[in-house]
């Protein structure tokens, strides 16, 4: 049961966002910017950082909705995203992208864990400034978003399809665009 009175069946996210559309828009801007926006990382390899971060925070929504958009974006592979949240370093992704999430694990303890050979080790991989950037500041984002949903004790559905479903509609429209008729519901 959340914490507040939040409207009614809006899982995870969602619920706080109806209540608050007034944060729940620079949230989603800033999810698109981070998720979506232009880089040298793939939308799927974004998404991995936003799950893998969301693993190490247990937080189940968070790391549920973006495992599916991951995998959406991935050809469907689960499998994989299931892979980079129980052993990143024997998952089928480059050593590139090892690199990065081992990046992440350290934001998501505290961003001083993060140390100079972690930076070396995803250059040695080609990881360029930018894509260090990027993956610290979703790694950061996440961490905040992950105790959004947490810290007011949402609930959220178990049912896989459902994840699928909404991850392919997230994976194709957007944050703030699938979201933006939140403010309705409250």
């Amino acid at each position: 049961m959340p914490h507040i009175q939040l409207p009614e069946g809006l899982p995870g996210i969602l619920g706080p966002m109806a209540f608050g559309p007034e944060t729940a828009k620079p949230l989603n801007e800033l999810a698109d910017v981070l998720l979506r926006g232009p880089g040298t990382l793939s939308p799927g390899e974004r998404e991995l950082i936003a799950t893998f971060v969301s693993s190490r925070n247990d937080c189940f929504f968070c790391q549920t909705i973006h495992g599916a958009v991951a995998a959406y974006h991935l050809d469907g592979n689960e499998q994989l995203v299931l892979d980079v949240k129980q052993d990143t370093e024997s998952a089928g992704i480059s050593d590139k992208l090892k690199a990065l999430l081992a990046i992440a694990g350290k934001v998501q303890r505290g961003g001083k864990n993060v140390l100079a050979e972690d930076i070396e080790r995803a250059r040695q991989q080609g990881a360029t400034d930018l894509e260090i950037h990027d993956t610290v500041l979703i790694a950061a984002a996440f961490c905040m978003y992950n105790r959004y949903v947490d810290g007011l004790a949402t609930w959220a559905p178990q049912d896989a399809e459902r994840y699928r479903q909404q991850g392919a509609r997230l994976a194709q429209q957007g944050y703030a665009e699938s979201t933006a008729g939140l403010a309705a519901a409250r």
